[in-house]
């Protein structure tokens, strides 16, 4: 398992899914061993969609602030 400051946590209500760049994204086809910072602006969570401004670092800085989220349906 990556280090906490590597790991993102989506802020949406009801989701909570961890970006862990040891694991990827399977399911967004991205490998092992990309960082979060390194992934396409195109890349949603995989279970509520959000955009990745609807993450924030586990821990270290940025980690307490809170996320600009826009979901899909956003316009």
């Amino acid at each position: 398992m990556a280090d906490p400051r590597d790991m993102w946590r989506c802020q949406t209500v009801n989701c909570g899914y961890v970006y862990d760049p040891d694991r990827g994204d399977r399911k967004g086809k991205v490998p092992p061993g990309v960082r979060f910072e390194d992934l396409p602006d195109t890349w949603h969570c995989p279970v509520c969609g959000g955009t990745k401004r609807c993450f924030r670092p586990m821990a270290g800085p940025g980690s307490t602030e809170q996320p600009n989220c826009e979901l899909p349906t956003d316009k």
